[in-house]
């Protein structure tokens, strides 16, 4: 089979690699890559929201089956198009993207469909929403409806900071349209996780459980990010929570789809938070996490090819996947400066020294290969280090030991990604 895989980031590096090993690929491309796919498949020179151009392509080469990275495309309609051309593609329809293009759709699906979730209003005006915040104790969350590359969620401490968080996403547009409509909703208390699920509509099968870490420093502290690592699975997902994850918030949510006239195929990410009385839903992705995904897939010992196949033909019925056991850690190695302001093409030095270390693999994001053919950053996020363990306490310390070995110019990273799930197997809960 020849595939596509769409993006640049370490969650498209990990897909490409976990693609490669499947029987029944051919040809591998990825548009438009990075500096680490670049070694595995071909890189083609088409940015991810060029629905024409990629579509061309997969005609003129005759791909078989497209697996679409982030998010943008699908929101604007990149299966869609590419179906009415007869071309097989991964991921969810225009409509059923909205679940993650628009926060105020999925919150209005959730109270319909009783999916716990935080209490919540909607507003188009900002001074009604800042006069809806004066009622309210801090802290509360303020969300901007549309895509905003996972920095649209505010935690604002006081109200004077809430206040300037509306100014800032409705007046000012900092989110550009993304801001028209903002949420504002109470602030739940308890420990977040990630549960991904792959669905052909009606029947799901669940990915191991991960947890990830949005905050620039150590200890939570800092601006939100794209994402600074992960851990998988995540200790405080009880098989309890898992099965209540399942049933009381995703399944309805495909089920609330329906009953809208949309099918929902591809892969549905949940992310929850888990409060004493219960998991309740924070928000859903309409693809792979990213930087989840990259510690979820070294952990699978299943053919992610013939999955995604299944899930398009509508046959994932009885279909189980199977897991290695032991826990995995990714660190993500980012820009100085990330998520503000930072410098490119630095040189990077150091990743092949990690190859000799067992079960350790480094996915690139941020990479690209210049004039001179060195290694360079080009974004923010620049790496994805990620090692298997007999246990998290194992994994934390390979996956610090390789990133020790990996050399750029203000190179930032965070020291305790892991560190929950190690407190949790310390104390026993």
């Amino acid at each position: 089979m020849k595939v596509l895989i769409i993006g640049q980031g370490g969650r498209e590096h990990a897909l490409a690699w976990k693609l490669k090993q499947s029987p029944r690929i051919g040809k591998l491309f990825c548009a438009p890559g990075n500096g680490g796919t670049s070694k595995i498949a071909r890189n083609i020179a088409l940015k991810a929201d060029d629905l024409t151009g990629l579509k061309d392509f997969c005609l003129r080469e005759k791909i078989d089956l497209t697996v679409v990275g982030p998010e943008i495309p699908l929101a604007c309609g990149i299966v869609d198009h590419f179906q009415e051309s007869g071309l097989r593609v991964f991921g969810p329809s225009k409509k059923a993207a909205q679940l993650e293009a628009s926060k105020v759709f999925t919150k209005e699906l959730a109270i319909s469909e009783n999916i716990p979730t935080a209490f919540c209003e909607i507003f188009t005006d900002a001074g009604e929403a800042k006069d809806f915040i004066k009622t309210q104790k801090m802290p509360i969350v303020i969300k901007a409806d549309g895509l905003a590359a996972g920095k649209g969620v505010i935690i604002a401490q006081t109200f004077r900071e809430a206040c300037e968080t509306i100014d800032e996403i409705m007046v000012k547009k900092v989110f550009g349209l993304s801001g028209e409509k903002v949420i504002i909703e109470e602030f739940l208390e308890g420990e977040e996780a990630s549960i991904i699920v792959i669905t052909d509509g009606e029947n799901i099968i669940p990915l191991a459980s991960s947890q990830d870490h949005k905050r620039a420093f150590d200890g939570d502290k800092g601006p939100n990010t794209g994402g600074m690592g992960a851990y998988s699975p995540a200790l405080v997902v009880t098989d309890e929570i898992f099965e209540n994850t399942l049933n009381r918030i995703i399944k309805p949510a495909i089920n609330g789809m329906h009953k809208r006239g949309i099918n929902y195929k591809g892969v549905l990410y949940a992310g929850i938070i888990i409060t004493e009385n219960g998991p309740k839903l924070l928000e859903f992705n309409v693809r792979f996490g990213d930087p989840e995904t990259q510690a979820i897939l070294p952990r699978s010992d299943s053919d992610l090819l013939y999955l995604m196949q299944r899930a398009i033909e509508g046959d994932l019925d009885g279909y189980r996947l199977s897991w290695d056991q032991r826990s995995s850690v990714c660190v993500v190695l980012s820009s100085g400066g990330y998520p503000g302001k930072y410098e490119k093409n630095k040189k990077i030095s150091g990743i092949d020294s990690t190859e000799s270390l067992r079960d350790t693999f480094v996915f690139h994001a941020g990479t690209k290969i210049d004039d001179r053919g060195d290694l360079v950053t080009s974004g923010g996020r620049v790496l994805n280090v990620v090692s298997l363990g007999e246990d998290i306490n194992d994994a934390i310390k390979k996956v610090y030991e390789a990133c020790d070995m990996i050399k750029f110019e203000d190179m930032h990273y965070r020291r305790d990604i892991g560190h929950k799930a190690l407190i949790r197997s310390v104390r026993g809960i």
